[in-house]
């Protein structure tokens, strides 16, 4: 498993409310798999990604927007945006999650 590195930015854009967290506990050539923890506040600003994006929430609460629509995610819950889909995400509470990306792409730390 990799360790724990800061995340101040999204796909070039810089998050919102503070800093988060990922690691990367597997990847292939085909796809990603990353742990992400946000601190509660902790926001990324509206962005699109040139990837898939499957996203598992395993702890707190998240709210945010998926294609103009807005949407909730609580622990158990799924979340999927398809490849150039503009979304945003906001940790409510303290938050952690997976998220599967096909194909890998490591955010800008």
């Amino acid at each position: 498993m990799s360790e724990w590195q800061t995340m101040t930015s999204v796909e070039g854009l810089p998050l919102l409310g503070g800093a988060g967290r990922f690691r990367v506990p597997a990847r292939t050539g085909s796809g990603l798999l990353m742990e992400i923890e946000y601190p509660a506040g902790v926001a990324s600003p509206e962005h699109s990604h040139d990837h898939d994006s499957f996203v598992y929430l395993l702890s707190g609460h998240l709210r945010g927007t998926l294609a103009g629509e807005q949407c909730e995610l609580l622990p158990g819950q799924t979340l999927v945006h398809p490849k150039g889909v503009v979304h945003s995400v906001e940790a409510v509470e303290t938050s952690r999650w997976l998220e599967f990306k096909a194909p890998p792409t490591l955010p800008v730390a």
